[in-house]
């Protein structure tokens, strides 16, 4: 069992250097979602996060704000963009020509997800006739038609909502695997016990590729248990009981999900993980509080070249 004195040693044995972020983004709907959006992306930019996703809605509802979105990272900043890209509501060629277009713009990652059904969550799902039927042939069709592209895909600690076992959880995940996918992601948990019992079935199954944890800093506890209930992820008694009262109190509310948020991450550095996703929700404050207390810091430009000043 780790003690406190052990914890402590472990964690100050890890080095900022050795840790790596990444950043998940929506597209913006409004004028003011997007300064919003840009505001949150220069906040975080600092940070160097080893790439930022863009999300992309059911049945391609946010396509063109998406590779909006991912186009204007790639010619404003220096972040490495992933564009989140999905089975539903597309042929295969409709599939394939979104892909093209991203490569065609320098996008060099892409998350491939099964997406959910245009009816919502909770609603069974239908293939897109004429489209890829599951995660693991969108996978394949991205490395066979653009191989220089890097593909991620998405796990989950506590099974999917269809899952209706482990086995066919991690089947599925390795189907991922065998297509080309070099790096998965995880759904977000709050129980960090979950997500090691996890990493033990995909180490017993011989998947090796990264699995990183998502991690969402909670901005509104009743929105996010929400969302939760419906993503199959649990909220624990004791991390609701965190939040109880603040329903009307953001000052403190914002203080209690940055120390939860902070509690969580850091317990995971204890237990050697060392690369982070986080759920930006298009908010940058919490992130950036976050990853602050991880030991990172801004990158400050270089200086000036005094010999060709």
């Amino acid at each position: 069992m780790m003690t406190d004195a052990t914890a402590r040693a472990s964690r100050s044995s890890r080095s900022p250097s050795d840790l790596s972020v990444s950043f998940e983004f929506f597209p913006p709907k409004t004028e003011a979602m997007e300064e919003t959006l840009w505001r949150s992306i220069e906040r975080l930019a600092p940070l160097a996060p080893d790439f930022v996703s863009v999300t992309y809605g059911a049945g391609g509802s946010t396509r063109e704000r998406t590779h909006a979105t991912v186009a204007r990272i790639l010619s404003e900043t220096g972040l490495k963009p992933a564009a989140h890209l999905t089975c539903v509501g597309a042929t295969k060629g409709e599939v394939d020509a979104v892909v093209d277009s991203y490569a065609e713009a320098g996008v060099r990652h892409i998350v491939a997800l099964r997406g959910d059904p245009v009816e919502g969550i909770g609603t069974a799902y239908r293939a897109h006739p004429g489209g890829y039927d599951r995660a693991a042939d969108l996978v394949e069709a991205i490395r066979s038609h653009h191989p220089e592209i890097e593909v991620s895909v998405s796990a989950y600690a506590e099974r999917h909502p269809e899952s209706p076992d482990w086995s066919t959880e991690i089947d599925n995940l390795k189907r991922k695997v065998d297509a080309g996918a070099t790096r998965a992601i995880t759904q977000f948990f709050f129980d960090n016990d979950l997500y090691s019992a996890f990493l033990d079935r995909v180490a017993a199954a011989g998947i090796s590729i990264p699995i990183v944890p998502g991690i969402v800093p909670v901005l509104n506890f009743s929105q996010t248990a929400k969302f939760a209930q419906k993503a199959g992820a649990s909220v624990p008694d004791w991390f609701a009981a965190r939040f109880e009262g603040l329903e009307e109190d953001q000052a403190t509310r914002q203080l209690v999900a940055a120390a939860v948020c902070a509690e969580q991450v850091l317990d995971l550095v204890d237990r050697g993980v060392s690369d982070f996703h986080f759920y930006t929700m298009n908010r940058a404050d919490l992130v950036y509080a976050i990853c602050h207390l991880l030991g990172m810091r801004p990158v400050k430009p270089a200086a000036p070249d005094a010999a060709a000043a």
